[in-house]
């Protein structure tokens, strides 16, 4: 259910070479699959949805585990800076 999105191409970027951001797409259609990590109200949402889809929109897809990731790049006065970056990349989807 995730796709991969690459950036890169900045010239202050020093590494890493591009960023792998990930995202997630897809339906959350009744009956909620078990590997779609979906929370009890997902599963209610979804169920009132299959019923009357004007009530209540489906359930979306939407990241449930992100990982971060470390860039070195020049600040503005040319410095080279490590930074982590918490939450940046997307590990598992799921409906919620």
């Amino acid at each position: 259910m995730w796709t991969s999105v690459t950036l890169g191409g900045n010239d202050w970027i020093v590494a890493p070479d591009g960023y792998n951001a990930y995202y997630c797409q897809g339906d959350c259609n009744f009956p909620l699959a078990h590997h779609l990590n979906s929370t009890n109200h997902a599963i209610v949402q979804t169920l009132v949805n299959s019923v009357d889809p004007s009530a209540v929109p489906k359930a979306c897809c939407v990241p449930t585990e992100l990982s971060a990731i470390s860039m070195l790049y020049l600040d503005e006065w040319d410095k080279v800076v490590l930074k982590n970056y918490q939450d940046m990349v997307v590990e598992a989807c799921g409906c919620r």
